[in-house]
Order: structure tokens, then C-alpha cells, then sequence
């Protein structure tokens, strides 16, 4: 069996990840659900799993991951896509999981990026979020920010990334792209050593930890833009996440920096369409508004909630209304969209429905 032609026919098929494990044939996910990528493919020993891997695997990266068991690192096809790959040992043996990751940077357009999300992009300096469960689409929804400045401001941008994803070609601006692990060993690393590297723009693929958050906060706070991802739910979880991630005695200070230094928050899932083609993005988005950084700073983030509601001049919108919204237009199912919201009361009332139990 041939990895590159099993992966070329997953990518054919419009999937979004790639799983190869003990005892299955090559699976795949494909509108949020897993099914074989060719029911003719055998099932899979763990010999047969391993070779698989391992023929897209450097030597160092055999080597590192058989030292810790895990590995994150891409894979390029060219002509065909990127992957984002992990390789882990289970129970079984050796596996891996693949996100399929587009070659091309998306359409804003397409993807229903508004143009207040997209001015994000024209930001001098702060700190600017995109948040969401795994697999809703962060990555992508960046990529189409970081893109915009490319092609307006002629400007650097660093990257710190693990693993890269999307490769970005200079426009206007001169771009630098580092992958944790291979070019540097760190993101507290990276981003330490961002600061004396002339960036104005700096991506962190993600904020795993406080002392990356308070590295990317400084760089926020001393004039760069600063975009960032975290695997929360929503604008304000966003935020108190961000501030319970320091010890209590920090915690005064950091919601500080944070109510000073950030800028915006887009909170997005990703829902299955109703007519079965494919999934819709559904998106918040938070603009720190001086009331709403008052909130931060004093510790309310549940205040934030009625603050996105009527911050709708500012170009502001709830998850529930944005939920509402595909409810109307028919892209998602009732119950789907229901299951999502913070008030699934106000969702009904909003998408012109009966409220209480029972409405749909």
C-alpha cells in the first residue's frame, strides 16, 4: 500500500483528516464523521502501519519519535496538499492522525469572514484572538488575517508555528515562517528571541501555556501585532481562561495587560450543513471596546456577553446570533445549532421560533 495514493484519494474525496491505524483500513474524516477512505483497502497490521508512517518520516524525526513517543511535524505532497501529522504509539502500535491542510489560502469570501474581521489586519499593535474547539477551522481563518497584511502592508511577519501549515509567499511584506521543534526549540524560545528580530506582525500558532500567554502579551503591549489561537468556546471564556491560567498572585496584573493590549477575539465552530455538503463557519466576534476592557480589567468577563449583544455598531456579533442566523437561512439544523449556544432560549427567539422546550 502507498501512502501518497491513500492520502490522494482521502484529499479527493474533500476530507479533512487522515487516520492510519492497527486493525482498520486507512479512515477518514469527512464532514465531521469517520468512514474508510476506500472500503477496498485492507485492514491495516501494525508492521503495515508503522512502514506507512515511517516512509514520510525523516530519520531524525524516527528518532524523536521513538525517544518520546509522540511527534508533531508536516508533510508536503507537492501538487497534491500539506499535512499536519501526528504520530503516536498506542496500544496497538504505531498510528497517526493528518490534517489535511489546503495548499491555497482560502477566499475570505467563501469562508464568511466579514470585513470588520478582516480590518483586524490593519491593526498597528494588540492582541488579536481566534478561538474554537479542534478542527474549526483557526488555522484557515488566520491564515486569510495574516495573508490580508501580506498583500497591504509592507511590513515583517514572524511566524511561530507547530507545525507550519500554510506556506505564505511574500507580497508586500518579508515573512518568516519557524516551526517548534525544527527551527527553533520552543514557543517561549521563539517568541523571547521575536522581540530583537524586528517583527511587526507575530503569528503563535497556539498559547499552550502562561509563559507563552505572557510572552505574547508583552509583544502585544510593546507596539507589535500579535495573533494567537486558544481552544475555547467563545470571546468571554476567552478571556477568563487567559487570566486563570496565571498563578493568583499574577492574576491582578495580567488583566491588566490583557484589557490593554487586546484588541479583538473571533470564536468560531464548525456545524454540519444541513443538506450534508460539507460544514458552515459560525463565528463570534469581540471587539475591546474601553467598556469591555473595564470589564477585563476588573475581573467580569460574564458582563462581556451583554457588551457583544449591543456592540453591534462596532461590528460585534454574539455566537447566538450568529447561530440564529444559519437557523434562519436553513444551513443547519435546529437541534445542531441549539446544542452550541450559550442561550438556547435566545437562539430560538432570535431564529423566530417557539421558545421554551419542545420548540423544534
Amino acid at each position: 500500500m502507498d501512502l501518497v495514493h491513500v492520502l490522494k484519494s482521502a484529499v479527493d474525496q474533500g476530507c479533512s483528516d487522515v487516520h492510519i491505524l492497527v486493525g482498520k483500513p486507512p479512515m477518514m474524516r469527512k464532514n465531521g464523521e469517520i468512514r474508510p477512505i476506500d472500503p477496498s483497502l485492507p485492514v491495516l497490521s501494525g508492521e503495515e502501519t508503522k512502514g506507512l508512517i515511517y516512509s514520510m518520516l525523516y530519520e531524525d524525526q524516527q528518532a524523536r519519535f521513538e525517544e518520546n513517543l509522540e511527534l508533531d511535524c508536516s508533510h508536503d505532497i507537492p501538487g497534491l496538499s500539506r499535512f499536519r501529522v501526528n504520530v503516536l504509539m498506542t496500544l496497538n502500535g504505531v498510528e497517526s492522525a493528518m490534517r489535511v491542510i489546503s495548499s491555497r489560502i482560502p477566499d475570505p469570501d467563501t469562508l464568511g469572514i466579514t470585513p470588520t474581521m478582516l480590518d483586524l489586519a490593519s491593526l498597528p499593535r494588540g492582541m488579536v484572538l481566534v478561538t474554537g474547539p479542534t478542527g474549526s477551522g483557526k488555522s484557515t481563518t488566520l491564515a486569510c488575517l495574516i495573508e490580508r497584511a501580506n498583500q497591504t502592508r509592507s511590513e515583517h511577519i514572524l511566524t511561530i508555528e507547530d507545525p507550519i501549515e500554510f506556506v505564505y509567499q511574500p507580497r508586500k511584506c518579508i515573512i518568516r515562517q519557524r516551526e517548534v521543534g525544527q527551527n527553533t526549540k520552543s514557543f517561549p524560545n521563539a517568541l523571547r528571541a521575536a522581540l530583537r528580530e524586528d517583527p511587526d506582525i507575530i503569528l503563535v500558532g497556539e498559547m499552550r501555556d502562561y509563559e507563552t500567554i505572557g510572552l505574547a502579551v508583552t509583544a502585544a503591549e510593546t507596539g507589535h501585532l500579535c495573533f494567537a489561537t486558544l481552544h475555547t468556546q467563545d470571546a468571554p471564556s476567552t478571556v477568563a481562561r487567559i487570566i486563570d491560567v496565571f498563578p493568583a498572585h499574577q492574576q491582578a496584573q495580567i488583566r491588566v495587560q490583557v484589557a490593554n493590549s487586546l484588541r479583538a477575539v473571533i470564536a468560531q465552530l464548525l456545524l454540519p450543513r444541513r443538506d450534508g455538503k460539507g460544514r458552515v463557519a459560525v463565528r463570534e466576534l469581540m471587539i475591546v471596546t474601553p467598556a469591555i476592557a473595564n470589564q477585563i480589567r476588573e475581573g467580569k468577563p460574564h458582563m462581556i456577553y451583554s457588551a457583544i449583544d449591543t456592540g453591534a455598531q462596532f461590528g460585534m456579533v454574539s455566537m447566538d446570533k450568529s447561530l440564529a442566523e444559519v437557523i434562519k437561512r436553513g444551513l443547519v439544523d435546529t437541534e445542531v445549532a441549539l446544542a452550541k449556544a450559550h442561550s438556547p432560549d435566545q437562539v430560538r427567539t432570535l431564529a423566530g421560533l417557539r421558545a421554551g422546550p419542545g420548540a423544534y
